[in-house]
């Protein structure tokens, strides 16, 4: 059972806390010329108040997340021959997140090899504990549509256009023309939370429908996606509800992409800026006298 804690990320900390106060997050994906997915998304996740990152990856990937992260953990599972996920690898996350996480990030970088989609497949239901599904976990998803029937958490699922087209089996024009009906009936249809990214990102659970109007072209860049996956699996480990840790990410994310296009300009804004703003995101929600911003 899912519960929600009232306490927002960027609301003064009580003295009387630890890092596992604030949740772990366990964050799967990454593959050959695809690392730098899960670093940004641990990175983003660290900076939007978690306790605790650990990043999964291909056992022989694991020496480069060793060297490019210094707060997150890392954990190398069984890979194919090509430094995929292995579908062995299904049972050794399922029994970390069962004993350690409070939440999952699953997809960015993880690849679409037959037998990581296999392992994406094998592992997605043994999930108890609330998850993101991102990127190429959301393409293997879409091959096998009943997973999401037999979740057993509330999950969040964060497809731009391409991806909703494969979700849905539609064209890309089709889904842009009617962006909010697209997502409501998917997130009724499965039960699930969706952020449909793109301008105006689109957050709904099939019953509550919010419209981000934080964001701007600059952050059409390589990585804002896996940002945006780490900041709302922080802000799920941290307990808070599905549909307003969606909303809530959706609205930092492109906050950040503000500022940072107030420094950088649209032109040379890149992934990372936007995390390196999220400290000055959360100050100005903390410093806020509602702690509330404007979606």
């Amino acid at each position: 059972m899912e519960k929600e804690n009232n306490h927002l990320p960027w609301q003064k900390r009580l003295p009387e806390t630890h890092k596992g106060t604030y949740g772990h997050l366990f964050i799967m994906g990454g593959s050959p010329g695809f690392t730098g997915a899960v670093c940004l998304a641990a990175q983003a996740a660290m900076r939007s108040g978690v306790g605790l990152v650990t990043v999964a990856i291909p056992q022989s990937l694991n020496p480069i997340i060793e060297v490019k992260l210094t707060e997150p953990m890392s954990k190398p599972l069984p890979e194919t021959e090509t430094a995929t996920f292995a579908e062995a690898a299904a049972e050794v996350a399922s029994e970390f997140i069962r004993s350690k996480a409070d939440a999952v990030v699953l997809g960015p970088g993880i690849s679409l090899h037959p037998e990581t989609a296999r392992c994406v497949k094998k592992l997605l239901p043994q999930i108890s504990v609330p998850l993101v599904i991102d990127a190429d976990a959301l393409k293997i998803v879409a091959s096998e549509m009943e997973i999401l029937r037999h979740l057993q958490a509330p999950a969040i699922l964060t497809p731009h256009p391409g991806e909703m087209s494969f979700l849905i089996n539609a064209p890309i024009e089709q889904i842009q023309r009617q962006r909010a009906a697209v997502a409501e009936s998917f997130a009724r249809q499965f039960k699930v939370t969706v952020i449909l990214k793109g301008h105006r990102t689109v957050v709904t659970d099939g019953q509550k429908t919010v419209i981000n109007l934080t964001g701007n072209p600059g952050m059409a860049t390589a990585g804002s996606g896996d940002v945006l996956a780490g900041i709302t699996g922080s802000f799920l480990a941290q307990k808070m509800a599905a549909f307003e840790a969606a909303c809530w990410a959706s609205y930092v994310h492109g906050l950040a992409g503000d500022f940072a296009a107030r420094e950088k300009g649209e032109t040379s804004l890149i992934a990372s800026d936007l995390t390196d703003h999220l400290p000055g995101v959360f100050k100005f929600l903390s410093q806020s006298s509602s702690g509330k911003g404007e979606t």
